[in-house]
């Protein structure tokens, strides 16, 4: 379902089953990145998981998505948004997600909500050792697969498929405008 800015929302099913494969890693007190969060509903569900003192940060390149995000969290758990981050909370940023939030790193879960074409390894290099990375790769038109990256606590890194899924494609913000 499309959000604007040629963003979309995932299925409900989707966002369950992301929650799901994480879940050994949405401990209270944990650090969390979703990246492209959309409306903020995951990052919420990712919250109520690590709350009261962990920390989500929601990044999307466009700032009237940003918006959007806390404008819905807004609604119902005005408790869950922070400026400073520093007791725990989501805070949403303008950036661009591709390359993580570095100075935020590391991150105990990392979320991707669009399907990157290549290796991302500048969010893997920001994933917490032990930590979880559950992101969408292939390119738009073509075979895609939900992929769960784990790493150890020696930083070994084991690559699962889950299964086959078609997301948007994950951009930089001049393409994803020009795709409206």
């Amino acid at each position: 379902m499309g959000i604007g800015y040629g963003a979309t929302i995932s299925a409900p099913h989707m966002h369950a089953f992301c929650l799901e494969a994480m879940l050994d890693y949405l401990k209270p007190g944990n650090k969390v990145l979703d990246v492209g969060s959309g409306s903020g509903y995951l990052s919420s569900c990712f919250y109520q998981l690590v709350k009261p003192t962990g920390k989500v940060f929601g990044v999307e390149h466009i700032n009237e998505l940003v918006e959007f995000s806390r404008k819905n969290v807004l609604k119902d758990h005005p408790e869950f948004l922070k400026e400073s981050n520093d007791e725990g909370g989501i805070k949403f940023l303008v950036g661009d997600g591709r390359k993580g939030l570095k100075s935020e790193s590391p991150f105990d879960a990392i979320h991707v909500g669009a399907a990157a074409s290549q290796f991302p390894q500048d969010l893997l290099d920001q994933l917490n050792s032990p930590g979880v990375m559950i992101i969408p790769v292939g390119n738009s038109g073509e075979d895609q697969y939900l992929v769960k990256y784990e790493k150890d606590k020696s930083a070994k890194v084991t690559k699962k498929n889950l299964m086959g899924v078609m997301y948007v494609p994950l951009t930089s913000k001049q393409e994803q405008l020009f795709e409206r």
